[in-house]
């Protein structure tokens, strides 16, 4: 049987890699081939780079109004809306997601776009009352100018619209580079580009190794900006490939949020938070959170409701719309799994229920949420972002303590605080440091407020006004009013 085959996007264009290269992907609910894509080589690259270079300087993008622009992205905006089911199935059959969730996410990422749509003619300069005579000046903001935006397996469509929205709206062009995991989604994102308008090598997608694809495209000349979003290592080398071109890097990174709960919490409503905040996409999301901190006086009953809850999830085929947690992306997500749970058993820790691959599903990516009791926080499972469904919990009895515990690690994006009192909320989502605190909710997202994290989660925010002006390089220009002709420089007066 022939699988689908989805090629690159370079320069205008649906094409196949310079080298001939294609690889299989697996989808994750059944351990099998689905369908097949185009790799990118280095001369792909080069001609990609080169496009969205050549691009910047044609009339028909450089000199596009912003009100246009804005109307391109109203356009994929509508196109997205109208092909969500479409995208979601497609990230679903590669990643292993559930439909239900990704055509959702596909849906409302059209409000991304339309809107950085609408900020698109509201990026302004300033006059400035300068302290000299004579003297007009004023700031523009231009296109920072090329951008690379490295978008991850999970939450493609959602991540892709964070970084293409902003800089198509400040008038940039951009290559998305897609995972070499599941790509399929974005590569068919890549028609609807197409399909709105976008004038020829404004957009390109493409995917491949790291050797072929990521590296000459994270380190080349012409490269202004770099967006990324993974984990730390990759992060590591993406900085060192930038300081071949100079490039502005935000990083968007890893997690291991905390989820504070006190002893006046709505416990039916931190049961629900906490158990959609680790065991929604399979616990495959930045956000998890997979720290749970609660407060001795509740722990058994916090426990109690989240086991009766997790006893009803039905885990399988994340097509069907009846199937609450799908699979892992990859098998290598569920060995790792294994040899932490392992450790974290050796380490004093209780498993209360999951732990290990749930019965039924003899193949396919899957593994069971788990919960895992915690005796302190050098446990294993406490400190290393396993992306899959497992929850780790741990007691406190003061609020310092709490706060202590929310604190120590390496990480910083989100975070959640449970309380009925509201000084208490405000006094401890000050105190945490993490990008995010949702208080009395979860995972809760918009395209108005930033999104991005501390210390080892990266720099740089995602959505919201400054995320436009994040694609953008301040000029001043200075205009001489006077008639009079300027002083001699060596005559001083």
């Amino acid at each position: 049987m022939t699988l689908p085959h989805f090629p690159l996007y370079i320069d205008g264009k649906h094409v196949e890699g310079g080298s001939g290269q294609t690889l299989s992907t697996i989808n994750p609910a059944t351990g099998k081939a689905w369908a097949t894509f185009a790799c990118a080589d280095r001369g792909d690259i080069d001609r990609a780079v080169h496009s969205a270079r050549r691009a910047l300087n044609t009339p028909e993008w450089r000199d596009m109004t912003a009100s246009k622009r804005g109307a391109l992205l109203y356009r994929l905006a509508e196109l997205v809306a109208a092909n969500a089911n479409r995208l979601g199935e497609l990230e679903t059959t590669d990643s292993g997601k559930l439909a239900a969730e990704t055509q959702a996410q596909s849906g409302y990422v059209a409000d991304y776009y339309r809107y950085f749509a609408g900020l698109a003619d509201k990026i302004e300069g300033a006059t400035l009352p300068i302290d000299k005579p004579d003297m007009h000046v004023f700031t523009t903001r231009e296109p920072i100018g090329v951008v690379v935006a490295v978008v991850p397996w999970n939450a493609q469509m959602f991540l892709t619209a964070t970084k293409l929205g902003p800089a198509l709206a400040a008038g940039c062009s951009i290559i998305l580079k897609a995972s070499e995991l599941a790509p399929c989604a974005m590569l068919e994102f890549a028609r609807l580009c197409d399909e709105a308008g976008f004038p020829q090598g404004v957009i390109s997608v493409v995917t491949g190794d790291a050797d072929n694809c990521a590296i000459p495209l994270t380190s080349h000349p012409d490269v202004d900006r770099i967006a990324f979003t993974g984990g730390p290592e990759t992060a590591r080398h993406v900085i060192r490939n930038s300081a071949e071109n100079f490039a502005v890097t935000t990083m968007e990174l890893g997690g291991k949020s905390p989820i504070v709960v006190f002893e006046d919490a709505d416990l039916e409503s931190t049961a629900n938070a906490v158990i959609a905040g680790n065991f929604g996409a399979s616990g495959q999301s930045c956000v998890a959170g997979s720290r749970v901190i609660v407060h001795e006086s509740v722990k058994d009953e916090l426990i109690k409701r989240v086991e009766a809850i997790a006893r009803t999830i039905v885990i399988g085929d994340p097509l069907d719309a009846n199937t609450h947690v799908g699979p892992l992306c990859t098998r290598e997500q569920v060995g790792n799994i294994y040899k932490t749970l392992d450790k974290a058993r050796e380490q004093g820790a209780v498993v209360h229920f999951g732990g290990t691959e749930p019965e039924g599903q003899d193949s396919g990516h899957f593994f069971a949420p788990t919960l895992v009791e915690c005796r302190d926080m050098n446990t294993e499972t406490l400190n290393v972002e396993l992306f899959g469904p497992v929850m780790s919990l741990i007691s406190f009895t003061t609020e310092e303590e709490a706060i202590n515990m929310a604190n120590d690690t390496v990480f910083g994006l989100g975070s959640g605080v449970f309380t009925q009192n509201l000084a208490r909320a405000h006094r401890v989502s000050r105190r945490i440091h993490a990008g995010i605190c949702w208080i009395n909710t979860y995972r809760a997202i918009s395209p108005i407020a930033p999104f991005g994290g501390y210390n080892h989660s990266g720099y740089g925010r995602e959505a919201g006004l400054e995320s436009v002006l994040d694609y953008t390089r301040t000029k001043t220009t200075w205009i001489n009013l006077s008639d009079q002709p300027m002083a001699n420089p060596f005559t001083i007066r």
